[in-house]
Protein backbone atom coordinates (compact mmCIF):
# COMPACT_ATOMS: atom_id res chain seq x y z
CA UNK A 1 0.00 0.00 0.00
CA UNK A 2 1.45 2.95 -0.74
CA UNK A 3 2.10 6.23 1.51
CA UNK A 4 -0.71 8.58 -0.08
CA UNK A 5 -3.32 5.53 0.36
CA UNK A 6 -2.42 5.10 3.78
CA UNK A 7 -2.84 9.08 4.13
CA UNK A 8 -6.29 8.31 2.45
CA UNK A 9 -7.13 5.60 4.86
CA UNK A 10 -5.96 7.61 8.02
CA UNK A 11 -8.18 10.97 6.72
CA UNK A 12 -11.30 8.41 6.22
CA UNK A 13 -11.14 7.15 9.23
CA UNK A 14 -10.83 10.71 11.33
CA UNK A 15 -13.72 11.50 8.74
CA UNK A 16 -16.05 9.01 9.76
CA UNK A 17 -14.41 9.75 13.82
CA UNK A 18 -15.32 13.06 13.49
CA UNK A 19 -18.75 12.62 12.06
CA UNK A 20 -19.81 10.29 14.74
CA UNK A 21 -18.55 11.97 17.76
CA UNK A 22 -20.24 15.13 16.19
CA UNK A 23 -23.66 13.02 16.48
CA UNK A 24 -24.30 13.16 12.48
CA UNK A 25 -25.34 10.47 10.38
CA UNK A 26 -24.53 10.68 6.76
CA UNK A 27 -26.54 11.55 5.30
CA UNK A 28 -27.25 14.78 7.73
CA UNK A 29 -23.64 15.50 6.96
CA UNK A 30 -24.26 15.25 3.15
CA UNK A 31 -27.08 17.53 3.45
CA UNK A 32 -25.10 19.95 5.39
CA UNK A 33 -22.42 19.80 2.96
CA UNK A 34 -24.37 20.14 -0.15
CA UNK A 35 -22.87 15.85 -1.58
CA UNK A 36 -24.92 13.11 -2.00
CA UNK A 37 -24.97 10.40 1.13
CA UNK A 38 -23.29 8.07 -0.78
CA UNK A 39 -19.92 10.31 -1.51
CA UNK A 40 -19.39 10.66 2.31
CA UNK A 41 -19.79 6.88 2.69
CA UNK A 42 -17.11 6.28 -0.31
CA UNK A 43 -14.92 8.99 1.62
CA UNK A 44 -15.08 7.50 4.78
CA UNK A 45 -14.20 4.42 3.12
CA UNK A 46 -11.18 5.51 2.14
CA UNK A 47 -12.71 4.96 -1.51
CA UNK A 48 -12.75 8.70 -2.70
CA UNK A 49 -10.34 11.34 -2.43
CA UNK A 50 -10.99 14.50 -0.53
CA UNK A 51 -10.67 18.02 -2.43
CA UNK A 52 -9.05 20.86 -0.07
CA UNK A 53 -12.35 22.48 -0.25
CA UNK A 54 -14.27 19.13 1.10
CA UNK A 55 -12.07 18.76 3.61
CA UNK A 56 -12.90 22.40 5.16
CA UNK A 57 -16.29 21.94 5.28
CA UNK A 58 -15.99 18.72 6.97
CA UNK A 59 -13.88 20.72 9.69
CA UNK A 60 -16.46 23.27 10.00
CA UNK A 61 -19.34 20.71 10.66
CA UNK A 62 -17.48 18.31 12.69
CA UNK A 63 -15.73 21.34 14.52
CA UNK A 64 -12.54 20.08 13.96
CA UNK A 65 -9.44 21.63 12.35
CA UNK A 66 -8.36 20.90 8.80
CA UNK A 67 -4.49 19.60 10.15
CA UNK A 68 -6.53 17.20 12.38
CA UNK A 69 -7.91 15.42 10.00
CA UNK A 70 -5.41 15.86 7.63
CA UNK A 71 -2.13 14.96 9.91
CA UNK A 72 -0.46 12.59 8.29
CA UNK A 73 1.03 10.60 11.44
CA UNK A 74 -0.99 11.15 14.36
CA UNK A 75 0.11 11.07 18.00
CA UNK A 76 -2.79 8.54 18.96
CA UNK A 77 -3.22 5.51 16.15
CA UNK A 78 -7.12 5.38 16.71
CA UNK A 79 -9.13 8.37 15.66
CA UNK A 80 -11.64 8.13 18.43
CA UNK A 81 -9.28 8.57 21.04
CA UNK A 82 -7.92 11.65 19.70
CA UNK A 83 -11.36 12.69 19.29
CA UNK A 84 -11.90 11.91 22.84
CA UNK A 85 -8.97 14.29 24.17
CA UNK A 86 -9.88 16.98 22.07
CA UNK A 87 -13.34 16.97 24.04
CA UNK A 88 -11.99 16.04 27.21
CA UNK A 89 -9.27 19.18 26.49
CA UNK A 90 -12.29 21.67 26.35
CA UNK A 91 -14.23 20.73 29.35
CA UNK A 92 -13.92 22.93 32.78
CA UNK A 93 -11.92 21.48 35.16
CA UNK A 94 -14.70 20.38 37.63
CA UNK A 95 -16.44 18.46 34.86
CA UNK A 96 -13.29 16.53 33.52
CA UNK A 97 -12.46 15.25 37.13
CA UNK A 98 -16.38 13.82 36.91
CA UNK A 99 -15.51 12.23 33.63
CA UNK A 100 -12.43 10.70 34.84
CA UNK A 101 -14.18 9.31 38.02
CA UNK A 102 -16.97 7.96 35.43
CA UNK A 103 -13.91 6.32 33.09
CA UNK A 104 -12.11 4.94 36.48
CA UNK A 105 -15.59 3.71 37.69
CA UNK A 106 -16.14 1.66 34.04
CA UNK A 107 -12.33 0.03 34.26
CA UNK A 108 -12.92 -1.12 38.10
CA UNK A 109 -16.84 -2.57 36.77
CA UNK A 110 -14.79 -4.93 34.00
CA UNK A 111 -15.73 -2.08 30.94
CA UNK A 112 -11.53 -2.08 29.92
CA UNK A 113 -11.69 -2.14 26.30
CA UNK A 114 -9.98 -5.16 24.58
Amino acid sequence: MSDSDQLRLAIAARLRAAREQSGLSQGQAAKLLDMQRPTISEIEAGRRRVAADELAGFGRIYDVSISWLAEEKPEVSDPAAELAARELAKLKPQDFDNVMKLLRSLRKSGGDRK
